[in-house]
């Protein structure tokens, strides 16, 4: 047994990829599971059918509002596109790109500001998603105040985001009058596993705004922490070693720190990127992400039904 950072590990072996390719162990001076999981997680192919089934048959607190918006904000080339079309493949059964996406850059891909649905063969899901041009250090990238503007509903479909300003009240654009179904009911921010140390300050102070006055407004917050095979070989290799990883338990212990977000509210998962065909491992985390947002996000509609918008987030800690 082996001591690394305080945790009480195992030493494990790095063995050769069926690829024929194999790990550097130099590079990896600290490779470490833990002996058992520290977050249970059903790998069966039965408990990833039994979450498609609830997400199909999901019942909204308020019929009312029609759909649940979430927002995915967070860094350049964290994921957030890649994200919607994850969900997306899994209910389609198939890998699709409905949310268009772009190698990894140093610039945003998304330029406006769009609602993408999740559709289940022929229907489309209560869910909807919106995610924003990323966040850059300095004055480059998303301004945080459109971001505040999309959680209020005030941005509209189609908007072209400007990085030099924000929309102000006095555009012609400017929605004035949003529907409740306009406004975000979840706020998912959006890391990159292998980049929360690396993620600059400008970065972490515009996350930090936005997340305070979704606060202010009692929007349900979570993290979706995507890239985490190549923050850990070992999930490289395994997705199912998600929960047994020191690696990923130090990166979500970071960001928790970071992004301000209790670790129980941050949800890893594996986007499909060069695969062709589903998997069911990867699909079991992308379904407990998707979960937890919509009853989150169900739950603040329910506390708006209830009167409470000025209660705080009842279902994480903010």
């Amino acid at each position: 047994m082996n001591y690394c950072s305080g945790y009480l590990v195992k030493q494990t072996e790095i063995w050769e990829l069926e690829t024929g390719s194999t790990f550097n162990q130099n590079a990896f001076s600290c490779v470490t599971e833990f002996d058992s999981p520290w977050r249970d997680q059903n790998w069966d192919k039965q408990e990833r059918d039994t979450m498609v089934a609830a997400l199909r048959n999901f019942k909204l607190s308020d019929p009312d509002m029609g759909q649940l918006r979430c927002l995915l904000y967070g860094p350049v080339g964290a994921g957030k596109s890649s994200f919607v079309n994850s969900v997306n493949n899994v209910f389609q059964g198939r890998v699709a790109h409905n949310a268009l996406v772009a190698a990894a850059s140093g610039t945003s891909f998304t330029k406006t500001y769009n609602t993408h649905y999740i559709k289940d063969g022929d229907k489309r899901l209560p869910f909807a998603f919106n995610d924003v041009m990323g966040l850059e250090a300095q004055e480059k990238g998303m301004q945080p105040e459109d971001i505040i503007n999309a959680l209020k509903g005030h941005l509209p479909e189609g908007y072209k985001f400007n990085p030099c300003s924000a929309l102000t009240d006095e555009s012609g654009e400017y929605n004035k009058k949003p529907r409740s179904s306009d406004k975000v009911h979840c706020l998912v921010s959006v890391v990159a596993a292998d980049k929360i140390s690396l993620m600059s300050n400008d970065v972490i102070v515009k996350m930090r705004k936005v997340r305070e006055k979704a606060s202010e407004l009692g929007i349900a917050q979570v993290v979706v922490m995507t890239m985490p095979d190549k923050a850990c070989p070992l999930v490289e290799m395994d997705v199912k070693k998600m929960y047994t990883s020191w690696a990923i338990k130090d990166k979500m212990l970071i960001c928790s720190n970071e992004v301000g977000i209790p670790v129980n509210c941050i949800l890893p998962v594996k986007n499909y990127h060069e695969e062709v065909m589903l998997d069911n491992d990867m699909d079991i985390l992308i379904l407990n992400a998707m979960t937890q947002i919509m009853n989150f996000a169900n739950d603040y509609i329910w506390n708006l039904q209830q009167g409470k918008e000025n209660g705080g987030c009842h279902v994480c800690c903010i």
